[in-house]
């Protein structure tokens, strides 16, 4: 079935046909993904509305570069094997000092071993974001990576980290449902929540509390502490042996519990389906979609965008959590590119990085760079600060970061290193002629100034006019020649992508 055929409710009323032009799927491919080429938005536009959704949203056909269990290693971390538990425990009976300290070290060498592999997939998975044909499957993981935040720093285990990403992509546009229920078998979330050794004797509430109160249903939303305690007991035993999950029956509490009113005797899928029937569980994730995708919120929600995240909601019930008809009904709708949901929300420091790469198809000169760059703009990808993801919206951008953000374009744009970031800097090739191809040239082969700036400045800011801007850029440009070619196209970006209005999408 594609998107355009679903039923939709009054709130998430399709945007006419006729209405869907170069603005909109300049949105679209911003928000359902990380924005594309003057090309791209041109296809999409030639498409219409509905083939250019159901693209983005139905992509099992898609082809992409495969994802293989042995891209990573994934014994990196490995316990150790009985004869090196026998040896620490000889040496240990012994005194051996010398060999403690050498299996001591071979750990360390271990752990320095793994912390590499994490930076390498972090430029993994950056470069995968920008080349991806599939950027909704991107994003979507992206966006589940912050919803069920877990951090490298804690687990200390990249191979689990990476079994954990593939997990969110695989399930990325897929049943919600299905995601929980791998959730509560994913051994990077069970040793990040400490459910692992979670035993019915001792049953530890971490993992029972945060997928109710950050991953399903909100915080105080229709449950207890008492709900809490009795989930936690529900999931005592779901723990992991190496890379895979282990449900340990000798630590798992058989006895009768009281969830939600309800008596029985629960296991950790019997809570997550539990959890899945509550109203607010469509509520609170249509609430998290709509500020990912629509508008962050700030203020809190109106009344129109209440209206929509219910009518979400709604939909995501009768469609028992398959999220690719909600997202399809949400980029169809009227809604979604109303004028004040376009370029309303402040780029995260991914979306800023790898839009700025897919839209105007900079050359990546070094993803350690930009690796670095994104931690210090705040969004260290497989490290989220804590289990409650990154905040987003307004607190992206401080002095500090502000800066950052406008010294990575200009790298990505001339090749000079960002302030804060070790390297050497390298004179780049890019040929920034390409975002004009369009344009209609004067009698003399030469593209048109104004038509040149104007193309610039709104496909990268925006619709909005911006007189002021436009003034300013065109001023530049007559003090360095007015004549149109590569350079003075790299000087107009780098001062356009160094405007406000730039942080914004």
């Amino acid at each position: 079935m594609t998107t355009a055929a679903l039923q939709t409710t009054a709130a998430l009323k399709p945007l006419r046909p006729s209405d869907f032009g170069h603005w909109q799927a300049h949105h679209l491919l911003r928000r359902a993904g990380f924005g594309g080429s003057p090309e791209q938005v041109r296809l999409l536009v030639e498409w219409g509305l509905d083939r250019s959704v159901d693209h983005l949203v139905n992509y099992a056909d898609v082809p992409v570069e495969p994802i293989r269990a042995d891209d990573f290693r994934g014994d990196i971390m490995r316990a150790p094997s009985p004869e090196e538990r026998l040896a620490f425990r000889q040496a240990q009976q012994a005194q051996d000092e010398v060999t403690l300290e050498r299996l001591q070290r071979l750990r360390q060498e271990r752990e320095q071993q793994d912390r590499r592999q994490v930076r390498a997939m972090q430029q993994w998975w950056l470069k995968r974001m920008i080349e991806t044909p599939r950027p909704l499957e991107e994003k979507m993981t992206l966006f589940y990576h912050g919803h069920f935040a877990t951090g490298y720093r804690t687990i200390e285990n990249s191979y689990h980290m990476f079994l954990q990403n593939q997990t969110f992509r695989k399930h990325a546009v897929g049943n919600f449902a299905d995601l929980c229920f791998q959730i509560i078998r994913d051994p990077a979330m069970l040793a990040y929540l400490d459910n692992n050794e979670s035993h019915r004797q001792q049953p530890n509430e971490n993992l029972a509390r945060e997928l109710m109160e950050l991953f399903t249903l909100g915080e105080g939303n229709g449950y207890t502490e008492s709900d809490i305690k009795e989930g936690a007991r529900a999931l005592t035993g779901y723990s992991f042996d190496g890379n895979e999950f282990l449900f340990r029956k000798d630590f798992h509490d058989e006895g009768q519990k009281t969830i939600f009113g309800r008596r029985g005797m629960y296991n950790g899928d019997d809570f997550v389906k539990m959890i899945l029937g509550r109203t607010y569980c469509s509520e609170f994730m249509s609430l998290k979609l709509y500020r990912f995708f629509v508008n962050d919120l700030p203020e809190g929600p109106g009344s129109e965008a209440r209206t929509v995240i219910l009518d979400l909601a709604q939909l995501m019930r009768q469609k028992k959590y398959d999220m690719a008809p909600v997202l399809g009904s949400l980029f169809r709708s009227a809604h979604f590119y109303a004028e004040a949901n376009m370029a309303g929300q402040i780029k995260s420091p991914v979306q800023l990085v790898v839009e700025a790469v897919r839209s105007l198809k900079t050359p990546i000169i070094d993803l350690n760079i930009l690796v670095d760059a994104l931690d210090l703009m705040g969004q260290s990808i497989f490290f989220p600060p804590s289990v409650k993801g990154w905040d987003g919206g307004r607190s992206w951008i401080n002095t500090s970061t502000l800066f950052v953000r406008q010294n990575l374009l200009t790298h990505l744009l001339t090749g000079r290193l960002p302030s804060g970031i070790t390297g050497s800097s390298i004179r780049s090739s890019y040929d920034a002629m390409h975002l004009l191809s369009h344009l209609s040239k004067d009698d003399s082969g030469e593209y048109v100034l104004e038509d040149a700036v104007d193309f610039l400045l709104k496909s990268c800011l925006g619709p909005k006019p911006l007189e002021a801007r436009r003034a300013a850029l065109l001023e530049f440009a007559r003090a360095n020649g007015g004549r149109v070619n590569n350079e003075l196209v790299i000087g107009l970006l780098c001062l356009i992508t160094a405007m406000p209005e730039y942080q914004l999408c």
